[in-house]
């Protein structure tokens, strides 16, 4: 009755692709300015690269310059799970897939407080590895 987050590391393992893998499953994280959504502009749909579970809109992503697709707001709350992390020496909020507990990125206090639309905007950065997600366009 685990779910997603119940499935062996030889299941992931052969599901992903080493990326994937080692980001979703090892907390790695991708080189900045290589992953293929990083400049996605399309309209749409990002799901979790293991489970495929919904967990942001195209609608809050913007362009942070750091390197990584950024979001400053999850699509449901209940889509990710926020963790304290304190690796490497500095604290961190990791960004977990809820579903199956796959690692997102991290998120981060200096997210826009406007979006280019003029809507108001959270002030968070969801700083997303693009190997973990899948898009769907409009």
């Amino acid at each position: 009755m685990g779910g997603m987050k119940s499935k062996s590391e030889e299941y992931w393992k052969k599901k992903l692709t080493p990326e994937q893998y080692r980001v979703l499953r090892e907390k790695d994280t991708e080189q900045p300015f290589t992953g293929r959504l990083l400049n996605n502009k399309e309209g749409g749909m990002y799901f979790c690269g293991a489970c495929g579970s919904p967990l942001f809109s195209s609608d809050t992503k913007y362009e942070s310059g750091t390197g990584w697709p950024s979001f400053v707001d999850a699509l449901d709350k209940d889509k990710v799970e926020l963790e304290e992390d304190n690796s490497l020496g500095m604290h961190r909020v990791e960004v977990k897939c809820a579903k199956c507990g796959g690692h997102l990125g991290h998120l981060f206090d200096d997210g826009p407080t406007k979006m280019p639309d003029g809507k108001e905007a959270t002030g968070k950065r969801y700083c997303i590895n693009s190997c973990a997600l899948k898009f769907k366009g409009k």
